[in-house]
């Protein structure tokens, strides 16, 4: 299966087939997506909050989103990989812009970068773009202005800003934004910015009229215990994973593991047969 691209959105977009993506931040989780057939799998700043215990996203250095996607486009081979621009790694300078999406794309691995904002960001989102590197663009709750906006509140509840959002997305548009992420507003906000540009929006929060979804991989999965009200928890991992860490320490301490049948690291560190190397993990 070939790799996703910029063509392949646009071409699901104009088919009306809904665009799934997920935010994931490390190899076994994108190799996971991968293979499921997400298209595109966002490695997402939100690894500050999510991964790193952070109380926001703005600690995020372009040095974790560089670490964190290598390991997500190592680790996939079909789906699109987009790496989040942090926060002041493109808010100084159109030059600064070019250099940063540039190092996610050389040193990352990433196919293409998001960043956050509307008009006042068209001048990086089309210098970016000028030298070949795809952008995504992020207009309504955008997390890397959350003391200017007063929290993580829902954007666009007026018709002035309502307004605002609409005008945000065509100058990304028109800058040359490949797709356009909408986050945290009313229903109908999402379907006007979405009936208001040709490329594909994808939705968090927004409703059910944005050309696909995002979720984070750790919040579908149930790993977040107080998860935001618009997602949709698919399989509680969390719990699982906690019943077999307990099984497990019950196991060591009433030395029913390692059994007989396990192999022992001894035994997994000897040569494999054919006189190669097996792998030894402590």
């Amino acid at each position: 299966m070939s790799r996703v691209r910029v063509q392949k959105v646009q071409e699901m977009k104009t088919a009306g087939v809904p665009i799934a993506m997920v935010t994931a931040y490390d190899a076994p989780f994108a190799r996971a997506a991968d293979e499921a057939g997400i298209p595109l799998i966002l490695v997402g700043d939100s690894v500050g909050m999510v991964v790193l215990g952070y109380e926001t996203t703005l600690p995020v250095t372009m040095e974790d989103m560089i670490h964190h996607t290598r390991a997500v486009a190592a680790a996939t081979s079909h789906a699109m990989v987009i790496a989040d621009m942090p926060f002041l790694s493109y808010q100084v300078s159109v030059e600064q812009a070019v250099e940063n999406a540039g190092r996610l794309v050389k040193e990352g691995g990433a196919h293409a970068v998001k960043l956050e904002g509307g008009q006042e960001m068209a001048s990086r989102v089309e210098a970016i773009v000028n030298t070949g590197i795809p952008v995504m663009g992020h207009v309504g709750l955008t997390p890397q202005a959350v003391h200017r906006l007063g929290g993580y509140r829902i954007q666009g509840r007026d018709e002035a800003a309502a307004r605002k959002l609409v005008e945000d997305a065509k100058a990304l548009e028109a800058a040359g934004a490949f797709s356009i992420v909408i986050e945290s507003v009313p229903e109908e906000v999402g379907k006007m910015v979405t009936e208001a540009v040709d490329v594909p929006t994808i939705g968090i929060g927004a409703g059910r009229y944005t050309s696909g979804q995002v979720l984070v991989i750790y919040d579908l999965l149930g790993f977040n215990p107080k998860p935001p009200r618009f997602v949709r928890v698919f399989d509680d991992l969390r719990a699982r994973l906690f019943d077999a860490l307990v099984a497990y320490r019950k196991a060591v301490e009433n030395k029913e593991f390692p059994g007989e049948a396990e192999v022992t690291h001894a035994e997994w560190a000897r040569p494999a047969p054919d006189g190669g190397d097996r792998e030894v993990r402590p």
